[in-house]
C-alpha cells in the first residue's frame, strides 16, 4: 500500500492548474502537494496519478513519492478563500499527497538535461496517452539538476468514457506537441521498458489505488464502466496490456 498520512495544516493553494491542488503539512512532518477528490476532475485524475506515477517510478523515471492523505473537514476553516473552503469540505476523507520538492523549478527547453532521462519519459507518455506535457504546460521539474515528471492526471483518457480497449490501444500519439520532442527517441528504450511492464507489474501498481476510487462515478454515469473495484482493475490491466501490444501504432 501507499503510505498513509494525516493532514495537519493547509498552507496555500497552488493555482497553476485547474484542479486547485493545495500545499499541505502532514503528521509525518512532511510537506505535500495534495490533489483533492472534490476537484472537478474527481477521483479519475487521482487514479491516473497513482497508476502512471508508480508505473514510471518502477521503470526508473524520477517521480515524487506518493501517499494517501486523510483530510479533516476542519482543515480549510481558516482559509479565507471560499473556493478552497468548499473544495476541502467536498474532499473530506482520503486524498492523494505528492511529495513537495522544495526549490525545484519548472523545466523549459533552455535547460541542459541528461539525454538518458528524456526517452523513458516520452515513451511512458506515449504509452499512457499523456496529453499534458507540452511547452505550454511542461509538468516537468528540475530538482537537484535532475529531471522529474509530475502531474499525470490527464493520462488514461479511456476511463472517462469506457469503451473499446482496441481503440485506445491503436490510437497514435502526438509527439509534435510534446515538450521533449526531438530530445529523445522512445524507440531506443522501447524493448527495455516494455519488457518490464508485465502483468504482475500492472497488478502491483493497480493494487495501490483505493477501492472506492475505482467504483462507478454516480455523477458521471457510464453504462460501460466496470461495476466494482476488481472489475475496474481487470479493465485497466486489459487496456494497458493491449496498448503495449499495439506499440507499433503509437511509437514514432
Amino acid at each position: 500500500m501507499l503510505p498513509f498520512i494525516t493532514a495537519t495544516t493547509y498552507l496555500t493553494a497552488l493555482r497553476e492548474g485547474g484542479s486547485l491542488p493545495g500545499l499541505v503539512e502532514a503528521d509525518d512532518s512532511g510537506t505535500y502537494v495534495v490533489k483533492f477528490t472534490g476537484a472537478g476532475q474527481g477521483t479519475k485524475a487521482l487514479v491516473a496519478e497513482i497508476v502512471v506515477g508508480e508505473l514510471g517510478r518502477r521503470l526508473g523515471i524520477k517521480v515524487p513519492e506518493l501517499a494517501l492523505i486523510d483530510i479533516d473537514k476542519e482543515l480549510g476553516r481558516r482559509e479565507p478563500d471560499e473556493e478552497v473552503q468548499d473544495l476541502v469540505k467536498a474532499s473530506v476523507g482520503l486524498n492523494l499527497a505528492i511529495d513537495f520538492l522544495p526549490g525545484s523549478v519548472g523545466y523549459d527547453r533552455s535547460f541542459d538535461i541528461d539525454p538518458a532521462d528524456v526517452a523513458p519519459i516520452v515513451w511512458l507518455d506515449a504509452y499512457v496517452a499523456n496529453v499534458d506535457r507540452s511547452a505550454r504546460n511542461t509538468n516537468l521539474l528540475i530538482w537537484h539538476r535532475t529531471l522529474w515528471a509530475i502531474d499525470h492526471g490527464a493520462c488514461l483518457r479511456f476511463h472517462h468514457a469506457w469503451g473499446s480497449p482496441e481503440a485506445f490501444a491503436r490510437s497514435p500519439y502526438n509527439y509534435a506537441d510534446h515538450v521533449l520532442s526531438g530530445r529523445g527517441n522512445p524507440r531506443t528504450v522501447h524493448d527495455r521498458l516494455s519488457a518490464q511492464v508485465s502483468e504482475q507489474l500492472l497488478d502491483e501498481v493497480l493494487e495501490l489505488v483505493p477501492d472506492d476510487w475505482l467504483l462507478p462515478d454516480p455523477d458521471r454515469p457510464d453504462p460501460k464502466a466496470p461495476p466494482d473495484a476488481a472489475a475496474a482493475r481487470a479493465a485497466y490491466r486489459t487496456y494497458l496490456a493491449m496498448r503495449l501490444a499495439a506499440a507499433e501504432r503509437w511509437l514514432p
